[in-house]
């Protein structure tokens, strides 16, 4: 099969386009014909060898998958060849208490396909455990498969899981432009809350304007907690979608209502912050991580996908072999959704 390998950390340069044995489904396994795949911003820290995640090279990154099912291992009973899926890409033991509990991202050894959880989605053929197979209606493309479970798990655990978003709250979304923000948009409308949108590009933020944002601040030059102050007449927000790190939390952290939580799932712009204690005790503010999601909120999600309730927006698709390109266009931070590799 066609691939694209990571044989060194580094640039784009080291991804290669290369010929590899195609995989045999093992028990209780589908063989998965990818159609697409979508990066996300993990990609590009895999790549550079983010030493957390301690990758044995060479290795098949991709995290989001969509495609037709290929072949069926032993065991599987509810699945048949030619079915449309996408992928869930979180894995987890299955047997530890945050498995049973239904809290998997929580497992000790939880891992993302094309990062610590085995190789991705960069192939024309991958292996997928039964319980991971989302099925997609026919109304749902195959480049719609592929943008919207990483993503789209992402900010509903953020939004619904943590954050409990209740209809009127107010929600300030960072870095409106990002696959993970355009999901959050539309999750937060969905539940019927106020959204403001930040981004530095005066085009994301008609864009977001299109996905139903309430209100957009342009940071910079605007200032983003001013602003808020302004849009909400003082009430500040109850929560602060965030993935943006240390260019943001100052700003993020003094948006928010007392009693207010700051979620975050990234740090594009470096790891370390700053924070006035007195200012998040006497306020009491919350403040809370998000890595992925649970395999039910996965579901959750993908009915909603499938009904058409949600969708996922794409940018710009590339071909497999062109992923090298791919990764440079997602670096320089220039899109509005989702980034796709067309596999075949």
């Amino acid at each position: 099969m066609k691939a694209v390998v990571l044989e060194n950390f580094g640039g784009p340069e080291n991804l290669k386009w290369t010929e590899l044995p195609k995989p045999a489904p093992k028990e209780g396994e589908v063989l998965v014909r990818v159609r697409f795949c979508a990066l996300n911003h993990l990609d590009l820290w895999i790549r550079e060898g983010i030493p957390s995640y301690k990758i044995k090279l060479p290795h098949i990154p991709g995290s989001d998958v969509s495609g037709e099912i290929a072949e069926l291992g032993p065991g599987v009973s509810s699945l048949n060849v030619g079915d449309r899926v996408a992928v869930s890409p979180g894995r987890s033991c299955g047997a530890c208490d945050f498995c049973v509990a239904g809290q998997d991202s929580y497992c000790p050894d939880y891992g993302i396909i094309g990062a610590q959880g085995g190789p991705g989605g960069y192939a024309e053929y991958l292996c997928v455990p039964e319980r991971y197979v989302l099925p997609l209606s026919n109304s749902v493309s195959f480049e719609e498969g592929a943008a919207y479970p990483l993503t789209f798990l992402t900010a509903w655990h953020m939004l619904m899981g943590l954050g409990h978003l209740r209809p009127h709250q107010t929600v300030l979304v960072m870095g409106a432009g990002s696959g993970v923000a355009t999901a959050a948009i539309q999750i937060a409308k969905l539940h019927q809350a106020f959204v403001i949108a930040v981004s530095r590009s005066e085009e994301k933020l008609e864009k977001a304007k299109a996905l139903k944002a309430d209100a957009v601040i342009h940071s910079p030059p605007q200032d983003i907690a001013r602003q808020v102050i302004k849009i909400t007449g003082g009430k500040m927000v109850d929560l602060v979608f965030e993935h943006i790190g240390p260019a943001v939390f100052e700003a993020a952290i003094k948006s928010l209502s007392f009693g207010g939580k700051l979620i975050t799932c990234g740090s594009t712009s470096g790891p370390n912050v700053q924070l006035d204690m007195r200012y998040l005790f006497s306020r009491q503010l919350q403040i809370l991580g998000a890595k992925m999601g649970n395999l039910s909120e996965m579901r959750e999600v993908t009915k909603l996908i499938n009904l058409g309730q949600l969708r996922p927006i794409i940018d710009k698709t590339f071909p497999l072999k062109d992923a090298a390109k791919a990764h440079q266009y997602l670096a320089e931070q220039n899109q509005f959704g989702k980034v796709l590799l067309e596999v075949a």
